[in-house]
């Protein structure tokens, strides 16, 4: 669910303005400004808040000296929810944000989108280089594992004749990447495994993201009684991304659990604590949601699991919702108001908006019943921290693309 842009076209610079709105309701307003022409040291950004304080600046720059979060690392993976550092932005929480921005954008920069080449839909680089060469060094984590998805799209028989790329049913998507660096597990606190997921790239990836109605999770996802009395249901595309595999390339969600059970045999019980972090944008935020669900109903004593994601789509109905919060999954979802892929698929009858509810409250109760049975009724999870580029002046010129592009949300 992304318009890809070439890697040349990345203009990271950003500023960020800050405007406090009415009621926050784990909702808060952020309005991204971009340069067109980036600095060398292209993670300087000011942060503008409008509060008591005017205007207050600051710097993340590699030659800074890094926040040390040890002492309250739980707050910033969500365990409160973020309550009290969204609005406004808390600065090391914004850098945090950008930071694991950055192991997407690595993600993108490793994938072969070049249709006429052999390699295409694979990684670009080896995993002892990958975050190297992508433009993302000294992060003082390791690639642990590559990761792929596959559609579970049947291609009719005619589908010989045309270009092989169209027909591309698995390709690499994201990896799994661990902190080994004594330093910056020493800063963060514990030790963090990132599970980092790349846009839609390819056909079959556009072709599931089509697939927007909701199917029912199977029973073996978990052993729970379901909160609302209901299975919960998913994005039937997305569930297909993560679920399908071949004989000759497992599953995603293969692929993520044997990862995840070897992780936990190394580290869990270690010295330091463990947590898990999944970031994506666009389809790789939904594929995070799903695969933060995925390791807390599998691994029964997994650590805290928290879910950035950028420009992230709906990916459950209420059901779903509900069970995630139950496992204590953490999910901050940073959105930009004019970006149209947030606020699809399906539709939205229960939301933290007030006037929402309100104007469901509304409608005949035999209509409301009718819509709610619907495969087409989703919910919004977690937190959520709103961009707005329609605000600023740096970005007078933005359309729909942009506004949805990985680079407009940090």
């Amino acid at each position: 669910m992304r318009l890809v842009l070439p890697p040349t076209s990345h203009v990271p610079f950003r500023c960020c303005t800050i405007t406090q709105p009415a009621r926050l309701n784990k909702k808060s307003t952020v309005i991204m400004e971009t340069q067109t022409t980036a600095p060398k040291n292209w993670e300087r950004f000011l942060l503008h808040s409008v509060s008591d304080n005017p205007v207050t600046s600051s710097r993340f720059t590699p030659t800074s000296t890094p926040v040390r979060l040890c002492k309250k690392w739980m707050e910033y993976q969500g365990i409160k929810n973020w309550d009290g550092l969204l609005d406004p932005l808390d600065d090391d929480l914004r850098c945090e944000i950008i930071r694991y921005g950055h192991f997407v954008d690595a993600a993108y920069r490793s994938f072969d989108f070049q249709q006429s080449s052999p390699s295409y839909g694979t990684c670009r680089y080896p995993k002892s280089s990958l975050l190297d060469r992508s433009g993302f060094p000294e992060t003082g984590y390791r690639l642990t594992k590559n990761l792929r998805a596959t559609s579970g799209i049947q291609l009719p028989r005619w589908i010989e004749m045309v270009p092989s790329w169209v027909a591309t049913q698995s390709s690499w998507i994201g990896y799994v990447a661990v902190c080994q660096d004594k330093e910056e597990i020493a800063r963060l606190g514990r030790r963090d495994v990132v599970i980092a997921y790349r846009g839609t790239a390819t056909c079959l990836e556009w072709l599931e993201n089509l697939r927007a109605a909701l199917s029912q999770l199977p029973n073996d996802s978990s052993d729970m009684c379901p909160p609302e009395g209901c299975e919960p249901m998913v994005e039937s595309g997305f569930w297909s991304l993560y679920t399908s595999g071949t004989a000759t390339c497992p599953s995603l969600q293969y692929l993520v659990r044997e990862e995840i059970s070897r992780i936990l045999q190394l580290y869990a019980g270690g010295d330091e604590p463990l947590s898990f972090t999944i970031t994506g944008h666009s389809l790789g935020a939904a594929l995070a949601t799903l695969t933060a669900y995925d390791i807390k109903t599998t691994f029964k004593r997994a650590p805290l699991v928290t879910v950035i994601s950028f420009g992230g789509p709906r990916v459950g109905d209420r059901s779903f919702r509900c069970h995630l919060e139950s496992q204590g999954i953490k999910i901050l979802r940073i959105v930009n108001s004019d970006d149209l892929i947030t606020k699809v698929p399906g539709f939205v009858i229960d939301d933290n908006d007030d006037m929402a509810k309100v104007h469901v409250a509304n409608l005949p109760s035999w209509i409301q019943k009718r819509v709610e049975d619907t495969q087409w009724v989703y919910a919004d999870v977690g937190c959520e921290l709103r961009l707005s580029s329609r605000d600023s002046p740096y970005l007078a010129g933005i359309n729909a693309a942009t506004c949805h592009d990985l680079k407009t949300k940090f």
